[in-house]
C-alpha cells in the first residue's frame, strides 16, 4: 500500500527580472493507492507524470510524506525506492547503447536470466524474442519497441508496487487487450499494486479504481462506474464537476 500525505511539489520559475515566482505542480495531495489496478488520469498538465515521479523518487516533494506499507520512504532516492520494491516506466523509455536486451531484463530481475527465460518474458509483450534478444537498447529500436522492452523489465523486476506513465504510448500496432493481459499476469505474479497513468478508457474501464487530477490536486477518486460517466461527458466539452461520490483531496 503506498500513500500520499499532504503531498506538494512547487517550482520557481526565474524572470527576466531575476526574481523568481513559485508555481504549485502539485498541491496538497492526499491519496491511499492499495488496490490492484489503479488509473490516474486528468487533463494535459495537471500533474500527473510529475505525481508518478514523486511516487518513484525522481523528483522528491517539496512537502508532505510518501509512506510505502507503513514505511517512510519521503527521503529515499530513486535508487533506494526501486530497492524497497518500486518500479516506474518512463513515458518515453531510456535507450542504453551498449547493453543487450537480454542483459537489460536480466539487471531488471537481479539475476541473470537464460534465454529462454529472457524470451519469456519478451514474449509477453508481444516481441519475436528470437530477433530482439540479443539487439542493443539503441536506437536502432523504434519508440514502441522501446516501451514493450520496458514493460518486459517492469514485468521481470516483480516488484510490489509498479508505476506506468502513458504505457500504451507507441505500441499503435500492439492490441490494447494484449496491453491489458500484461498487467493482468504480472498482478497473478506479484500481487501487488499497479498504478497506471493514461488518458485511454480502454485502460480506464480495467481500472478497480480511477484518481482525477487536476490543477495539481486530486479532484476525484472512485470506481469506473462512479467516474467514467463524468470523464465521457467532460471529453465531450463539458467541464469535469464533481459528484457527491468524490473524495476531495486534503
Amino acid at each position: 500500500m503506498l500513500e500520499l500525505q499532504h503531498v506538494s511539489y512547487r517550482v520557481t520559475d526565474e524572470t527576466k527580472s531575476g526574481h523568481g515566482r513559485e508555481i504549485d505542480i502539485l498541491k496538497d495531495v492526499n491519496l491511499t493507492i492499495d488496490k490492484r489496478f489503479v488509473a490516474i488520469t486528468g487533463p494535459n498538465g495537471s500533474g500527473k507524470s510529475t505525481l508518478a515521479k514523486v511516487i518513484a523518487g525522481i523528483i522528491q516533494p517539496t512537502e508532505g510524506r510518501i509512506l510505502l506499507d507503513g514505511v517512510d520512504i519521503t527521503d529515499m532516492s530513486v535508487t533506494e525506492r526501486a530497492r524497497a520494491g518500486i518500479s516506474f516506466a518512463f513515458q518515453q523509455p531510456v535507450r542504453f547503447k551498449g547493453i543487450t536486451v537480454k542483459d537489460l531484463i536480466s539487471l531488471a530481475a537481479g539475476k541473470k536470466l537464460s534465454v529462454s527465460d529472457a524470451c519469456a518474458y519478451l514474449s509477453e509483450v508481444g516481441l519475436c524474442a528470437k530477433e530482439y534478444i540479443n539487439r542493443e537498447v539503441n536506437a536502432s529500436l523504434s519508440g514502441g519497441e522501446l516501451k514493450r522492452i520496458e514493460i518486459a523489465m517492469i514485468n521481470a523486476r516483480g516488484t510490489k508496487f509498479s508505476v506506468f506513465d502513458e504505457p500504451e504510448a507507441g505500441i499503435d500496432l500492439w492490441s490494447f487487450q494484449n496491453l491489458i493481459e500484461v498487467f493482468k499476469k504480472m498482478y497473478e505474479r506479484n500481487r501487488g499494486s499497479i498504478l497506471i497513468i493514461s488518458h485511454q478508457e480502454r485502460i480506464l474501464d480495467i481500472a478497480d479504481e480511477i484518481v482525477v487530477i487536476a490543477d495539481g490536486g486530486v479532484r476525484a477518486v472512485g470506481t469506473k462506474d462512479e467516474i467514467l460517466p463524468e470523464l465521457l461527458h467532460a471529453s465531450a466539452g463539458c467541464r469535469y464537476t464533481a459528484t457527491p461520490t468524490d473524495k476531495k483531496e486534503g
